[in-house]
C-alpha cells in the first residue's frame, strides 16, 4: 500500500493503519466491539479485519479489572493525525476519562501503525512507543497480520520471539 508523507498526511491512496483497542470499564468486551463498528464508520476509511479478543493483565497503577484487547486494521485515506482526531473522538463517545496515566479506562484506541511512516509529533508517535513491549498488542497483531515488517525493519515474528504471552488468555467465543 502506498505510505503517507514524513508529517502522516495521507495521500489520495489508501494507508493500512492498524488500531489497538483496550478496555477494562463498564463492560468492556461491549465498548471494543461497538468500537470496532465505530471504527467503520470513520470518513474515507474502512475495517478491513480484526483481532480475536484477548483477555490480560492492567499496566499501571492501582487495582485495576483485567483489560479486553485487539487489534483492527483500518484502510484510510485520512492523514494520521486527522484519524487520530476521529479516534479520540469515539473515546469521548465512550466516556473515556484520561486522570491517571495508565488506569483503567472505558476505551483506549491506539494508532499503532501508519502505513511504514514513522511519525514524531507531539500529538503522536508512530510506531507506539510501546508496541514492541506490550503482548496485548503483538499477539492480536500476529492473529490479523503475522508477516507484518514494521517501519524499522523489524519483523513482528522476531518482536514475539522476545515477548511473554504470560497474563494474556484468547478469549474464545
Amino acid at each position: 500500500m502506498p505510505t503517507a508523507s514524513p508529517e502522516g498526511t495521507a495521500s489520495n491512496s489508501a494507508v493500512a493503519a492498524f488500531i489497538g483497542l483496550g478496555s477494562n470499564l463498564e463492560n468492556p468486551r461491549q465498548q471494543v466491539q461497538r468500537a470496532v463498528r465505530e471504527l467503520g464508520a470513520i470518513p474515507n476509511s474502512r475495517v478491513i479485519t480484526a483481532s480475536p479478543w484477548y483477555q490480560s493483565l492492567p499496566v499501571g497503577p492501582g487495582e485495576q479489572p483485567d483489560y479486553i484487547n485487539g487489534v483492527a486494521l483500518l484502510e484510510t485515506t485520512l492523514a494520521a493525525h486527522d484519524l487520530l482526531d476521529q479516534l479520540q473522538a469515539i473515546e469521548e463517545a465512550h466516556e473515556r476519562v484520561r486522570v491517571v496515566r495508565w488506569g483503567p479506562r472505558t476505551l483506549d484506541l491506539d494508532l499503532l501503525l501508519y502505513g511504514n511512516q514513522v511519525i514524531d509529533s507531539e500529538r503522536l508517535q508512530v510506531p507506539h512507543p510501546h508496541l514492541s513491549q506490550r503482548n496485548f498488542v503483538l499477539y492480536p497483531l500476529a492473529d490479523i497480520a503475522p508477516q507484518l515488517v514494521l517501519p524499522s525493519h523489524v519483523t513482528l515474528e522476531s518482536l514475539l520471539a522476545h515477548c511473554s504471552a504470560e497474563g494474556l488468555r484468547k478469549i474464545q467465543d
